[in-house]
């Protein structure tokens, strides 16, 4: 039966509560419980690794036999696996819900099913209601779950000649304020920024989030440093809000697995050109963001190094998404041309590779 009126305006509360939720390993979900007349028995949402999912937190506050005949409405599937907690499909049944409304499904291998193990008790579910909103809600959660890692945005700074500093290796301020306002914005939206020890010891970086008057966003990133080069006791980056992580080595991958199992979703990469250069030749950049100066520069000290393409037949395919001007600058956003689309893949290189 397709979803109802209530039942809409339930699935729109439980997206507002699973906001409620910390932004982690397991995803943000929200529940409401509606009586059969459509009346809001109880809710919750899900508060992290080794608490109640959704569903039991607002079962939990009903008494035995008050859900029976009752209409769960959650923004992702029940889960259907014993994890820290039970299946949710199973407690569902239990308490005798009679039809459970969902938004999306469950992508994870175990925890995937919970829609069929109801139909199966004889559970009305009906799914898909205001997917897009859910996806909206958990899109880097699910794309860690697509993609085994975190997801990756590399950023540089150039001029209109392709250069990230002079000769003489100055590189402030290739932009303008905009620009860097709005870096400072996206640094703001990502779980972890990373840079490079080369830059590290080159600018002194602080590798916060703050605003145009200097104050801090509420949400920091956590600080990364990949690289061999030990970081100076009296680096900016050591008085951090949030604890800085140091990886010395040069398997950026396994760098990217660390971050995944510390519940990192979001990295923002500006390290520099060899960090950036990195990223992309080890195919593990999701996202470009060139902000691009109307200033010329000349000489060697290019936004990007190897790349790992020889010919232009291996050159690395981008969509361009979008393209905004701020202030005198232009900021390019893009994304790699997926294997799937048609494109030529990029060539295996070794991810341990160029990191200073």
């Amino acid at each position: 039966m397709p979803a109802t009126r209530t039942e809409r305006d339930a699935m729109q509360r439980a997206l507002v509560l699973a906001q409620n939720g910390p932004r982690g390993v397991n995803p943000q979900v929200g529940a409401v419980i509606l009586s059969r007349d459509g009346m809001v028995l109880a809710d919750g949402w899900h508060r992290g690794a080794g608490t109640s999912h959704a569903e039991i937190d607002a079962l939990s506050k009903l008494a035995p036999g008050e859900a029976h005949g009752a209409t769960a409405v959650v923004t992702l599937e029940p889960c259907n696996h014993h994890g820290r907690t039970g299946p949710c499909s199973e407690a569902l049944i239990a308490a005798g819900v009679a039809r459970v409304v969902y938004a999306i499904a469950d992508p994870g291998e175990r925890s995937a099913g919970g829609g069929e193990r109801l139909r199966t008790a004889g559970v009305d579910v009906e799914p898909g209601l205001l997917a897009g909103e859910a996806t909206e809600l958990l899109s880097s959660w699910l794309t860690v779950q697509q993609l085994d890692r975190p997801h990756v945005t590399v950023k540089w700074a150039q001029s209109i000649d392709g250069r990230a500093a002079a000769s003489d290796g100055t590189s402030q301020w290739i932009t303008g304020p905009e620009a860097r306002a709005d870096v400072h914005r996206r640094r703001a939206e990502a779980d972890a920024i990373v840079a490079g020890t080369g830059t590290v010891l080159a600018d002194d970086p602080a590798l916060t989030a703050r605003r145009a008057d200097g104050a801090l966003f509420d949400h920091q990133p956590i600080p990364v440093v990949i690289g061999a080069t030990p970081t100076p006791e009296d680096a900016a980056l050591r008085t951090h809000p949030r604890g800085p992580l140091f990886y010395a080595t040069r398997d950026i991958a396994a760098v990217l697995e660390d971050l995944r199992h510390r519940g990192v979703q979001r990295v923002f990469v500006e390290g520099g050109p060899t960090l950036a250069s990195a990223f992309i030749r080890a195919g593990l950049a999701d996202e470009v963001l060139a902000y691009v100066a109307p200033v010329l520069i000349g000489g060697d000290r290019l936004a990007l190094t190897d790349i790992g393409v020889p010919t232009i037949e291996e050159a690395r395919r981008l969509e361009v998404r979008s393209v905004e001007r701020l202030g005198v600058d232009l900021l390019i956003v893009a994304q790699p041309v997926r294997h799937a689309q048609g494109t030529h893949p990029a060539p295996h290189v070794p991810t341990h590779q160029g990191v200073s």
